[in-house]
């Protein structure tokens, strides 16, 4: 971490003063350098470049399960917890397909109701101003589509198809 911050500030510091600050030996700085990356760090650069692949190869639509699997599908041998923290690291999202299709189109020139009720939902008669609304659940065999009438005066509901 302490050599990262004086890689990164080089330009603007002079290496001896940063390590004096930092507490660090210069002489380990300078080696560190000329290291060669460990095992460990040389497996994630691989394993990036196979996410960001996959990632690709997968329309980004791909979560970090499935991931993993298309990676071993590949002969790529990691964890998911590997690749979960590889793939936050490269800031990738897969894209979310839409959950419901837009039903209602408001553009058309045909007659529009009457608002009978001028926002006025306080009701004094049973029976005399109702309520509706549909709303659709997604099943494994489709859409189901459920509507609903209600009373306003106690909130019964009075029809259900």
């Amino acid at each position: 971490m302490r050599y990262d911050l004086i890689e990164s500030m080089r330009q603007s510091y002079p290496i001896v003063l940063m390590c004096q600050v930092l507490d660090v030996s210069e002489s380990c700085f300078h080696a560190r350098s000329s290291r060669p990356l460990c095992t460990r760090k040389r497996e994630n650069a691989r394993l990036e470049i196979e996410i960001l692949t996959a990632h690709r190869r997968t329309r980004e639509t791909y979560s970090v399960k499935r991931w993993y699997h298309d990676l071993a599908d590949h002969g790529v041998q990691t964890t998911p917890y590997r690749v979960r923290t590889l793939r936050k690291k490269l800031n990738l999202r897969c894209k979310q397909k839409l959950k419901s299709k837009v039903t209602t189109d408001s553009r058309h020139n045909l007659s529009v109701a009457a608002n009978i009720l001028k926002w006025e939902f306080t009701v004094r008669v049973p029976g005399k101003v109702w309520g509706s609304d549909i709303t659709y659940i997604p099943t494994s065999e489709g859409w189901l589509y459920l509507a609903g009438v209600k009373d306003l005066l106690n909130g019964e509901l009075v029809g259900m198809p």
